[in-house]
């Protein structure tokens, strides 16, 4: 069995190369392209998305609990694979046929067309990604090297074909096309395990699961995606480019902890199904304690320097961008804690009704508030209702864990957490002054600043194991 540490090596790979493309290629894309058009290609990406929603349904998450719950029986293992495949596949035609009828019968589409015919080609690969089963299976070795290979692949042809804002359909097919190459060698790559077998079909069994879990993805979407979607069709290419700015700049910041509980949840299954629920306990209280430790911090030096951030990787032009950035960073701090109580604790327990449940309040949270906010505040509108619609769900959350399984928010290790890292504002507040209209200063210094100090609290102060472990260079033995 792969160790964690082990993954979480890989994962930080690949987390690394997750923050060095974006840092090259965003840069780049977002002074190119200019605001309208990066708008332009970040509502019909959203649409697309949708789409894929629907067609993956719950085989993401699902998947990736079914493998590794069976991944040392090939016959089973099979058999999983097989009906979740077969699942997937029936679904995805059906949402293609759908997105086609959109693009010729929803007039407002009409001028996105060809975004919208180049977007149906990463709808229809993405049924052959199979990205879960290599998670399920923990091979996060192959995941990182073909991830980073394709990446680099990509980066270079968006540099020599993407030259002018006009090339914006050229960007969007080569985005296009990156899931479609991860697709080619995903589904070749996987006969190594697996193969399609029609025989024995028990979809039944699948089919419930399937779509709850894939109902719970469809509504989460409703308080985060949704809101490009609803922004787009309300306001404008313009503030879409500010909005998923901030959105996309948000998301690099939360990779370094979502690579972590993307590790953990095949090993969380694994710990419930053989029965060791003191293990499970234990990890989670120590996935929550390298939240606090990591979250707090990002949160401060994303509020600090919203600025430097967005006009180093953006530039000036993207100015909108900069307080809707300020509104969501909290949401490093709640969605991190989220995804430890969905992610880690109730899909491995298999309380999918209490997962739907809770999205389906934190959706109709969100929808409710666009419809009020957006029209009037637009961007920022966008960003308040999906801060407040994840907080819904992480209180409802938290709420049943504590009430079915005595999982307590551990409020006074946060307190002590938040009380330690509060001269960080001060310090990165005299950086952003004393280099202001530097911004790569303001960034790299204010950054180097935060590394210090984090080490110097944990060192002397908050002293949490886990993350000495890392700063000592000692392994994760002890999490086994």
């Amino acid at each position: 069995m792969p160790s964690i540490k082990k993954n979480f090596l890989y994962s930080s790979i690949l987390t690394t190369a997750n923050y060095i493309f974006p840092f090259i290629l965003f840069p780049y894309v977002s002074r190119v392209l200019g605001v309208e058009n990066n708008g332009k290609c970040s509502f019909i990406d959203s649409i697309i998305n949708y789409f894929i929603l629907f067609s993956m349904m719950g085989v993401s998450i699902m998947g990736i609990r079914e493998i590794a719950a069976h991944r040392n029986d090939r016959q089973q293992l099979t058999s999983s694979f097989s009906n979740l495949f077969l699942l997937n596949f029936l679904v995805t035609c059906i949402a293609v046929v759908l997105l086609l009828c959109a693009t010729f019968f929803i007039p407002y589409l009409s001028s996105y067309r060809d975004l919208l015919y180049i977007g149906t080609l990463k709808l229809l690969f993405n049924v052959f990604l199979v990205e879960w089963l290599y998670k399920g299976l923990e091979d996060f070795r192959y995941i990182t090297i073909r991830s980073i290979s394709v990446r680099v692949l990509y980066l270079l042809l968006v540099f020599i074909f993407v030259r002018s804002a006009t090339d914006y359909v050229v960007y969007f097919f080569l985005t296009s096309m990156l899931v479609v190459v991860n697709a080619v060698i995903n589904f070749g790559h996987s006969r190594k395990f697996v193969h399609i077998s029609f025989q024995k079909l028990l979809l039944k069994k699948y089919v419930k699961p399937f779509f709850m879990l894939g109902v719970y993805l469809l509504l989460t979407s409703m308080y985060t995606s949704f809101n490009v979607t609803f922004l787009g069709f309300v306001s404008g290419d313009m503030q879409v480019g500010y909005y998923s700015t901030s959105v996309k700049l948000f998301n690099i910041i939360l990779a370094l902890f979502s690579a972590f509980t993307g590790v953990m949840l095949p090993r969380m299954s694994l710990l419930v199904e053989s029965g060791k629920m003191d293990k499970f306990k234990s990890l989670l209280y120590k996935s929550v304690d390298v939240l606090f430790c990591i979250s707090v911090p990002l949160v401060i030096f994303t509020v600090v320097m919203a600025r430097p951030i967005v006009y180093l990787i953006s530039g000036k032009e993207y100015e909108g961008a900069v307080f809707l950035l300020q509104i969501v960073a909290p949401l490093i701090l709640i969605i991190g804690y989220e995804q430890i109580l969905v992610m880690q604790a109730l899909m491995p327990l298999k309380e999918d009704k209490v997962i739907l449940k809770n999205s389906f309040m934190g959706a109709l949270l969100g929808i409710s508030l666009n419809v009020l906010l957006v029209p009037r505040w637009q961007g920022v509108g966008s960003s308040v209702c999906w801060l407040l619609s994840e907080t819904l769900i992480l209180v409802l959350s938290q709420k049943f864990m504590l009430k079915e399984f005595k999982v307590y928010f551990p409020l006074r290790r946060f307190l002590g957490v938040l009380k330690g890292y509060i001269l960080l504002v001060p310090f990165l507040y005299m950086v952003y002054c004393f280099w202001e209209n530097e911004v790569w200063w303001q960034v790299f210094v204010g950054g180097v600043v935060m590394g210090v100090y984090v080490i110097f609290v944990q060192l002397f102060f908050l002293k949490n194991s886990v993350v000495l472990a890392f700063i000592s260079k000692y392994s994760l033995k002890s999490w086994l």
